[in-house]
């Protein structure tokens, strides 16, 4: 589900045209809300909110599908109804039997596209680090420098 609710729109839309077509059943449409959402001091320490976040849910089964098949949900941050529809589908259908070519072709393309992601934002972050250990350092030497003259 969290890799559903991080897919981009786009990717999802192309994985699920032909699914999509079919109205769902649908046991709760997509409705947007607010969520509160909790940090830790220190990562490990007491829990603290930190601010609310629009989130969007829904909850569905597959068109024509018996009250016992398998419920797909979503939560995805955000207002979009689409994606919220799209993550629930996905779900439902990951869950169904015989769906599993889904997994080739939505769920490893989506773990690739957003591992890369997270390699282009790391060397976006590493492109601005400062080292203050070297900072000083070079301060320091500076400082020295003009005191020996």
């Amino acid at each position: 589900m969290a890799l559903l609710a991080r897919a981009p729109l786009e990717m999802l839309e192309q994985a699920l045209t032909t699914h999509a077509s079919a109205a769902p059943q649908w046991l709760r449409r997509p409705e947007t809300g607010l969520m509160m959402i909790e940090g830790r001091t220190g990562g490990t320490g007491t829990r603290f909110n930190i601010g609310e976040v629009t989130v969007t849910r829904c909850a569905l089964r597959l068109a024509d599908a018996p009250a016992s098949a398998p419920v797909g949900v979503a939560y995805v941050l955000g207002r979009s109804h689409q994606h919220a529809y799209l993550a629930a589908l996905a779900d439902a259908l990951l869950l169904s039997p015989g769906n599993k070519q889904l997994e080739q072709t939505l769920l490893a393309p989506l773990r690739q596209h957003l591992e890369q992601v997270k390699i282009n934002r790391q060397v976006q972050a590493d492109s601005s680090k400062v080292e203050f250990f070297t900072v000083a350092r070079e301060t320091l030497q500076d400082h020295d420098s003009e005191h020996a003259e």
